[in-house]
């Protein structure tokens, strides 16, 4: 009697225990296996192009940790098919970029090469991926087990100035496009270039416009704040942030400021928070700004003599060792987004395959369970973790989707065929 007594006194105080009493790792894994992550801008794609030339038929997506080439100066690719499972990844954007110095007519056979290529590694792999083009359908992927695999474009020069391809993009299946990329287009003004336009121009609004009036996620990513705000005047959906921090902790202007949040709010928008270093720690920038300073003067010093110039930059790293951005400030990230704008407008945007380093204990596609735990840990709630992973971007998409629906009688933007 005395042992079943206090069984049931054990049973009872279980029963009692508030939700909050789990741990954060139990936490954040019944976060997880309800709403799995739906990462905003992973460079497989890019990778295939750059390793491969797009020849795949040999390639092994099960495991790339034996990708790495120190004679070509290639590191292992951060994506396989494992590590997205220990990851708990249930959908990924893939992002088909080309480089911003091809012509127009180069770049919109390079993105179509791209989206050709993403969709081929899919296919190959039906029990692992599946190719989705709608919010149902990324929701139907998850619940069977798959990773929903959808395709971003990184890049408004990948339309060539043309809002007929811009809708042929959309056929295809891209579902989202970043208006620029590092270099400012004809339409619109990117953060890492110098202004031309200061911000959108008309057909530049044009643009905003078509890819809303066809369900096209417009994303802000790689564009200047004055962009940015042009687009949020214009924009009628929801609009997304592939993958970007906040600026307000970290300062690179890659990052979005306070100005854009507070009107990303009512926009109804998403920040899909980056993992780069430089865009997640001002240490790590400013150690970048330091070496890149340091080795041009040492150039100069040993000007005429490469090796001894290579020499003593290796010897000023040695003596200041570059920091690592860490899971802690990754969250502070998201922390700041929900406290200024609110819990329902942050996601997750790593750049896996898009960058040389990583943040400590984000070292690839395995380690989005780390960054739910250190949130779990700061009081973040089961439902808040499912809203972070996917939950967001979910109703986003199905926002676009809607506003796309309600205006399928429009007429589509007509301009000139130019040659």
């Amino acid at each position: 009697m005395l042992r079943w007594m206090m069984l049931a006194g054990v049973a009872l105080t279980i029963a009692a225990a508030p939700a909050g009493a789990r741990t954060p790792e139990q936490t954040a894994e019944a976060a997880l296996r309800a709403a799995p992550v739906w990462d905003g801008h992973n460079d497989v794609p890019e990778q295939l192009r750059e390793r491969r030339k797009n020849l795949i038929a040999d390639f092994d997506f099960g495991d790339t940790t034996g990708t790495a080439d120190p004679a070509k100066d290639e590191q292992a690719m951060h994506t396989d098919l494992a590590r997205l499972r220990k990851g708990k990844v249930g959908a990924q954007f893939w992002s088909v970029w080309v480089s911003t110095d091809l012509s127009d007519l180069e770049a919109v056979q390079a993105v179509i090469e791209q989206i050709d290529v993403t969709k081929r590694l899919i296919a190959r792999y039906p029990r692992d991926l599946q190719y989705v083009a709608t919010a149902a359908d990324v929701e139907k992927a998850m619940r069977a087990g798959r990773v929903a695999s959808l395709i971003g474009m990184e890049g408004g020069h990948s339309i060539g100035n043309s809002l007929a391809v811009l809708r042929q993009m959309y056929a295809l299946g891209a579902r989202y496009m970043t208006l620029t990329h590092s270099k400012n287009t004809t339409w619109a003004d990117s953060a890492t270039d110098a202004p031309t336009h200061d911000g959108l121009t008309d057909f530049g609004r044009d643009v905003v416009r078509e890819m809303q009036r066809i369900g096209m996620l417009v994303d802000l990513s790689h564009v200047s704040e004055a962009t940015m705000l042009d687009t949020l005047e214009v924009a009628k959906a929801p609009v997304m942030f592939s993958h970007s921090g906040a600026r307000a902790i970290a300062s690179h202007p890659r990052n979005v400021p306070d100005t854009v949040l507070d009107r990303l709010k009512a926009n109804g928008g998403i920040v899909m928070v980056v993992t780069l270093p430089s865009y997640v720690s001002d240490e790590v920038r400013d150690w970048s700004n330091r070496e890149t300073a340091e080795r041009a003067r040492l150039a100069e010093v040993h000007v005429g003599d490469s090796k001894a110039a290579e020499a003593a930059t290796e010897a000023w790293t040695t003596a200041n060792p570059a920091p690592r951005s860490t899971i802690t400030q990754l969250a502070d990230h998201v922390d700041y987004i929900v406290k200024r704008v609110g819990i329902d407008h942050v996601g997750v945007g790593a750049d896996f395959d898009g960058m040389s380093s990583t943040t400590q204990g984000m070292d690839d596609v395995s380690g989005y369970p780390a960054l739910f735990v250190e949130l779990a840990r700061r009081g973040y709630s089961r439902a808040d973790l499912e809203k972070i992973a996917s939950g967001n971007m979910l109703r986003v998409m199905r926002a676009a989707e809607a506003y796309a629906a309600a205006h399928r009688g429009d007429p589509p933007i007509e301009t000139p065929a130019r040659f």
